[in-house]
């Protein structure tokens, strides 16, 4: 038990040091003004890199992909069809439907899928 627990130190010591060798002479310190720019095509900015965005337009993208994931849950009850009686499958996808629709009419209804207000 105590050869192990050395040789346990003597192998965290001996990978210590490497990385520290390895820290110390791998650093690059040249500093490109080129890299560091926002831009690193060669060019410099003409204006600012930290434009606005329109906020209506990420709020329209997030409805996207919550609808487009609620949509991908609709494709495994195409297999499960399969597996389930007809009664039990028809009343769950038309629940899903149903509330799909309802959350696409109150986004509706609240104006979020006006592009212009």
């Amino acid at each position: 038990m105590l050869i192990l627990l050395l040789m346990a130190t003597i192998i965290l010591m001996i990978s210590l040091i490497l990385i520290f060798v390895l820290n110390i002479t791998s650093k690059k310190t040249i500093m490109d003004r080129e890299k560091s720019s926002p831009f690193e095509c060669g060019f410099d900015p003409k204006s600012s890199s930290r434009l606005p965005f329109s906020l209506h337009f990420f709020l329209i993208a997030i409805i996207f992909l919550i609808f487009d994931v609620e949509i991908t849950l609709l494709l495994p009850l195409i297999i499960s069809v399969k597996f389930n009686n007809l009664i039990s499958y028809s009343v769950l996808t038309l629940f899903f439907i149903f509330v799909l629709i309802l959350g696409l009419f109150h986004e509706w209804k609240q104006g979020a899928l006006n592009w212009t207000n």
